[in-house]
């Protein structure tokens, strides 16, 4: 049996349509035996259906630039420190 943590892993593939019927059956045995990722993929699944509804809207450019900014310190902290 998969893990939370790997369930979460996954979980793009357990929310595709498309995804193969044995992953599939794999991650739903998953949820069907753990509360916490049930809450987590209803959640996810009640997300999507809420923002399909909603018609894009612009950022304003200096929102996007210190999001961008913010993006990029985050990604260099994460890089590994080499030797």
């Amino acid at each position: 049996m998969l893990t939370c943590k790997q369930f979460l892993r996954e979980l793009n593939d357990y929310l595709d349509p498309n995804v193969d019927a044995e992953m599939k059956r794999r991650l739903e045995s998953h949820v069907t035996e753990c509360p916490n990722c049930f809450v987590i993929v209803d959640t996810t699944q009640r997300t999507l259906q809420i923002y399909k509804g909603i018609e894009p809207q612009s950022i304003p450019e200096d929102v996007k630039t210190r999001l961008l900014k913010a993006l990029d310190r985050k990604m260099a902290a994460r890089k590994p420190v080499q030797s």
